[in-house]
């Protein structure tokens, strides 16, 4: 362990911060900013006033460090970075985008503003995969509208602190936490709370922060939560994992803010403990990988004995190329990084603007993935994290005549439902688990009755 009072920056990593601006201070836009935002000044009108009509309804956030470093301003619209973080007008069905056009056109009272863009909000399913109704535990008898417990090994917490982010990507799939409905949010402010709800449950070996992004909160209030985990008698806890895609969006969280070295020190701290310190970090483009700071960040986390991890969706206009992904997944292997996971975009939100069908995201998976070296094959997917758990299209074949899609579970709410191998029809337009029919004749998935029965007795999985 590093003593307090040591700076944990070498002179290496020190000539690096010096070559200017990468020691900068955060600054944050969001929609009340557009029109100060420099490079913006040279699109058209109409383009900027889509921007004003779309972030209206879904949230907008940005930093200087990603305009200034990651965006091809050359590029626009199609830069896939600008794609990633700028409201773009399809990200709405045609009548809504015309609707909030208008209204900004007019300069509409802004409750009248507010009022409709709720309409569309409560319309674009803001809890996918039933989160809201199956995976919220209880506690003596309390809900703790913080916490989601899906699956048996890993329970995930919100910290209310940790509810915003460096920068929004547009497609997330949280978007409903940033919208400033209350009733749509997790937010938990108790770390005894979840102290007490680990100790209750023992075969919880896995604790996830997620948000919002956890290190968007200062050290001293993220150790406050993590610090109780690391306690003797919560031995079963063998893993802490931290969301978050600071590494890509602010990457100073880590070298040169205020507490960059606190918060190494804590994660010094986490794996003297025997415990994997885990940074589920999402990176969603190749470019977020190419600055020397992320480069940075990235060895300085590693330094501290943590493990990086990457995921992220595969994202219409970001990402949806087997080049784009082949290139991320070998510069995380160069880094000391793991490719974990290509997701399937959520269905919620602005998904018909990113969504990639299900027979598309296979082919680029399998293109990308068979160009990579071993190293790089830790990486799953295309997942689905669907309802009843992680689904994952393992392949396409044809059997007795019949073409298929292969799936199987690589988490679910039962446990024994995991690796079982089962069959849909082949479907080049779907793209969600929900789209899918059984293979063979068959009237449902192997899991559906099951399944059932866990939505009709709310079934929380934590207490069953």
């Amino acid at each position: 362990m590093l003593p307090r009072n040591e700076r944990t920056v070498n002179p290496g990593d020190l000539r690096i911060v010096s070559r200017g601006h990468e020691a900068r201070k955060y600054r944050v836009y969001t929609r009340k900013d557009l029109g100060s935002i420099p490079q913006l000044s040279g699109l058209s009108p109409e383009r900027r006033l889509a921007m004003e009509a779309v972030s209206a309804v879904l949230p907008f956030r940005v930093n200087n460090y990603v305009v200034d470093e990651l965006i091809d301003w050359s590029d626009i619209p199609n830069d896939p970075i600008f794609q990633l973080t700028f409201p773009q007008p399809g990200m709405l069905a045609p009548a809504e985008f015309e609707r909030m056009a208008a209204l900004v056109r007019e300069q509409a009272d802004p409750q009248q503003l507010k009022e409709a863009a709720r309409e569309i909000q409560f319309r674009l399913n803001p809890h996918p995969a039933d989160q809201r109704e199956l995976n919220v535990p209880s506690l003596d008898g309390e809900e703790q509208q913080g916490m989601q417990h899906k699956y048996r090994e890993t329970v995930l917490f919100f910290p209310a602190a940790g509810q915003t982010c460096h920068a929004y990507c547009t497609y997330c799939f949280r978007w409903a936490q940033f919208v400033g409905i209350d009733d749509l949010k997790f937010a938990n402010r108790q770390a005894e709370g979840l102290q007490r709800y680990v100790t209750q449950h023992p075969e919880i070996s896995s604790v996830l922060f997620t948000g919002g992004d956890p290190l968007i909160m200062k050290t001293a209030v993220l150790r406050r939560f993590i610090d109780p985990l690391l306690d003797p008698s919560l031995s079963h806890v063998e893993s802490i994992r931290l969301g978050t895609k600071a590494p890509g969006y602010w990457p100073q969280r880590f070298v040169t803010d205020a507490d960059a070295d606190d918060l190494l020190r804590l994660f010094e701290r986490v794996v003297a403990s025997g415990r994997n310190l885990a940074l589920m970090a999402h990176f969603s483009h190749p470019r977020e990988l190419e600055t020397p700071i992320a480069q940075l960040a990235i060895r300085r986390i590693r330094r501290t004995g943590a493990v990086v991890r990457c995921q992220a969706p595969l994202i219409r206009h970001v990402n949806d190329s087997a080049e784009c992904w082949a290139e991320m997944w070998r510069r995380q292997v160069r880094l000391g990084c793991v490719p974990y996971y290509m997701f399937v975009e959520r269905n919620t939100g602005p998904k018909e603007y990113f969504h990639v069908p299900l027979a598309r995201a296979h082919t680029l998976f399998r293109d990308a993935y068979s160009t990579v070296s071993g190293l790089g094959r830790t990486v799953r997917g295309p997942s689905m994290s669907a309802s009843p758990g992680k689904v994952v299209v393992d392949g396409e074949c044809t059997i007795q005549g019949e073409r298929v899609f292969a799936l199987k579970f690589l988490q679910a709410r039962n446990p024994e439902w995991v690796g079982r191998p089962f069959f849909a029809r082949y479907d080049e337009k779907a793209a969600w688990l929900d789209d899918l029919r059984p293979a063979f004749g068959e009237r449902e998935f192997f899991f559906e009755s099951e399944f059932r029965r866990m939505k009709e007795d709310r079934l929380v999985f934590a207490d069953a």
